[in-house]
């Protein structure tokens, strides 16, 4: 048993002063008054910190130097957990961009060895692509964009049946039936890279999409006379919707306006990438971002400079901007019954922050 005691505690509801919380067996047992506290219980105290739910990143590419696409094994989840764990998240969804079914296959092999020798902090994988729109590809490679066959969607699901989590694709080229078919694999699906219409997107979500994959980029923007994907996904009310806040791929007067509008249904993603000189992405350090052919190609975030951002340039309230790097992602991947709170039964991930948001320590189950 672990007794943990802050100057203030997020819970992910609401926020406590002068409590302890209690863990035991990996799970969160009792929040606890200090006055109530057993004498006999030896707390461990941080003062002047804020112990909050550890944060979940739904969309990361690879870390020091190993892309998960290009080293598809055991050491390169190693590494990428590592990042993740250092930036404040317990939890990620190592993510492969549009590539061949080798490299796919690869990839999902990698999780079920790293999952079969008990590593942690592993959700499971999100494929983003090879079912997008050529006109919105960004950083993707053209020649490797499908349009899917029932046959290559229950092939690729049927490899990695359990371990495919998400699957961003654009609802455009994508057949009813095919949503439908992912669906039935317990596997959420994101819509992104996509030049949908207002129409077709809301279309999309109605046979079953709930979530949108970085908000504005690589998708039809808010225009006045088509709105867009950026608009059906404002306008929806139940979708949510990933956004990376780093300054780059979204200025952050566009973060604030989604916030105003989506409230609860917006969540942060590091989409982080690292350098690598092998495979389909050469990505490459740009100052503080990553580019690929001189395309924008992914971020050098981290959970804790997501959060820091959000509250410092987005003037984001704090207890909402720490939902937006736990509860929210939880939700989005349906796992908020278990993850994103410091709550009774739930897993005991934690981390302990000073008052400037400098993350002091991550504690995981």
């Amino acid at each position: 048993m672990r007794v943990l005691t802050a100057s203030r505690i997020f819970t992910g509801d609401r926020w406590l002063t002068d409590h302890s919380v209690i863990i035991e067996d990996g799970k969160f047992k009792e929040l606890i008054s200090n006055t109530e506290l057993p004498s006999s219980f030896e707390s461990e105290r941080y003062e002047d910190c804020i112990i909050t739910p550890a944060f979940i990143d739904l969309q990361i590419y690879g870390a020091s130097g190993r892309l998960l696409a290009v080293y598809p094994e055991i050491n390169s989840l190693e590494r990428l957990v590592d990042y993740c764990r250092t930036g404040g998240a317990a939890w990620c969804l190592p993510t492969v961009a549009t590539n061949t079914k080798e490299v796919f296959f690869k990839s999902i092999d990698a999780v079920r060895d790293y999952w079969n020798k008990d590593g942690k902090g592993v959700l499971g994988i999100h494929l983003e692509g090879p079912w997008i729109n050529k006109v919105k590809k960004g950083a993707h490679i053209e020649s490797l964009i499908q349009h899917p066959s029932l046959h290559d969607v229950i092939e690729l699901l049927e490899y990695g049946n359990g371990i495919i989590k998400m699957i961003t694709l654009a609802p455009e080229v994508c057949s009813k039936d095919v949503i439908e078919l992912i669906l039935s694999y317990d596997v959420v699906i994101s819509a992104g890279h996509s030049n949908a219409s207002y129409a077709e997107a809301r279309q999309g979500f109605g046979n079953g999409i709930t979530a949108v994959t970085h908000l504005y980029n690589a998708m039809s923007p808010l225009g006045h006379r088509e709105p867009g994907l950026v608009g059906a996904t404002m306008d929806d009310g139940n979708v949510m919707a990933s956004i990376i806040p780093d300054g780059h791929h979204v200025d952050y007067a566009a973060i604030r306006i989604a916030k105003k509008v989506m409230g609860e249904r917006l969540f942060a993603i590091t989409d982080a990438v690292t350098d690598t000189k092998e495979g389909y992405y050469k990505h490459q350090p740009a100052g503080d971002k990553y580019e690929a052919d001189g395309i924008l190609s992914g971020s050098a975030l981290t959970m804790k400079q997501a959060l820091q951002n959000l509250v410092q340039e987005c003037k984001i309230d704090l207890g909402e901007a720490l939902r937006m790097c736990s509860l929210y992602p939880a939700r989005a991947l349906q796992l908020h019954k278990k993850l994103g709170k410091i709550e009774k039964g739930f897993t005991a991930d934690i981390i302990i922050l000073d008052n400037s948001l400098q993350l002091k320590e991550t504690i995981t189950s």
